[in-house]
């Protein structure tokens, strides 16, 4: 039994973050992957400020999204 309740609940917490990917809920973690890789000599965004300018542009050049 202690299996069955392991195995669904890491199937929960990878549907989880697969759907938190979808969602963009994870952009943050990317962006600031994205930004150490690149090696980037200015600091990073703060999330807030990662967050408003995502939605910002977004405002301003929207795409094919649902709402």
């Amino acid at each position: 039994m202690s299996t069955a309740l392991t195995g669904l609940s890491n199937g929960f917490r990878g549907f989880a973050r697969y759907l938190g990917g979808v969602m963009g809920a994870d952009a943050y973690a990317k962006y600031l992957e994205h930004h150490r890789l690149a090696g980037h000599r200015e600091p990073p965004l703060s999330e807030r400020e990662f967050w408003r300018d995502r939605t910002d542009r977004q405002d301003s050049n929207p795409q094919g999204r649902c709402c």
